[in-house]
């Protein structure tokens, strides 16, 4: 029986040693909550203070302004001739409302009218709208009708290659198309809504997504499984020409393919408006070197819908 009471002791005295082992575990443990969260307070406390001394809760900073939306990367004149130097634009905070009117002007027919989308590609509309006022596009050509249902415009050079000296990001880029896999891709494509419907204008450039001058207008719907051209706008009068220009004879280029048109197809000229649909402090300057009158808005102008998405756009 002695023994019986005896191991029923030790079992007794066990068991209060883990709870008091637990019990001690548990108060460490508290205290080091205490201390974390008390030594985070005072980190916080030691970075508001700093903060507040440096003005980081000052509701207006002084300097400097926050840097823009836009950028626009200078190319390697040494690697392409074809570049021309017409300088960067001044801005790389663009209106980024509304729409921008462009003309383009040519030798086939009424002009080619185009609403630059503002919300979807701001950048785009400030590139074009700076080379239009250096005259840029001016006698020059299309010089290529694609088989994808375009014509290629706005390199001086007529190569591909030409450009200004700059270039800027891709900004609305289709998003690639959700094919069934087991689908025959043709017929996927062929049954999906087109990326770039008719009327669309996109950038181009070489190598994909360093635009410069380069453009697109599709005569006819066109989808691809990897869009890459980022849409700029879209045509709002004279898509007759446009696709008059399409229905052209080719002759190969100098390169030996059969894109060009038989028949120069010239850019008499090419000129932006002011943005429309824009906050007032957002409108930009004109883009007619010979006025220097402050940008106005249209007060009677609705703002659009913004359009949505990447794609090549390349320097051209």
């Amino acid at each position: 029986m002695a023994s019986s009471r005896d191991r029923q002791r030790k079992l007794a005295r066990a068991k209060l040693d883990r709870q008091m082992a637990r019990r001690a575990a548990a108060a460490r443990r508290k205290r080091r909550i205490r201390a974390g969260v008390g030594a985070g307070l005072a980190l916080l406390l030691i970075a508001g203070g700093s903060a507040w001394a440096l003005g980081a809760f000052e509701g207006e900073p002084e300097t400097p302004e926050a840097a823009g939306i836009c950028t626009w990367t200078p190319q390697d004149t040494a690697a392409n001739s074809n570049l021309t130097d017409v300088g960067m634009p001044e801005t790389t905070d663009p209106p980024h409302r509304g729409v921008q009117p462009m003309t383009i002007t040519t030798n086939q027919g009424e002009p080619i009218t185009v609403e630059l989308d503002l919300a979807a590609a701001p950048c785009a509309a400030a590139n074009f709208a700076h080379l239009a006022s250096r005259n840029f596009f001016d006698d020059t050509t299309c010089h290529e009708i694609t088989d994808e249902g375009a014509i290629l415009c706005g390199d001086p050079t007529g190569t591909g290659q030409g450009g200004p000296t700059y270039s800027y990001f891709s900004e609305n880029v289709p998003v690639s198309p959700q094919l069934d896999p087991s689908a025959d891709p043709t017929e996927a494509l062929a049954d999906h809504p087109p990326l770039y419907p008719a009327g669309t204008v996109a950038a181009v450039g070489v190598p994909q997504g360093t635009n410069g001058s380069q453009f697109k207008i599709f005569f006819e719907d066109y989808t691809t499984e990897f869009p890459s051209y980022p849409i700029i706008g879209k045509v709002t009068s004279g898509m007759d020409t446009v696709e008059a220009i399409g229905a052209l004879p080719l002759v190969n280029n100098a390169a030996g393919a059969q894109v060009k048109p038989e028949t120069d197809v010239v850019i008499q000229s090419l000129t932006v408006g002011e943005p429309i649909g824009a906050d007032e402090t957002e409108a930009t300057p004109s883009t007619d070197p010979s006025t220097s009158a402050p940008a106005t808005t249209d007060p009677s102008a609705t703002e659009p819908d913004a359009e949505g998405t990447d794609g090549t756009a390349g320097q051209s």
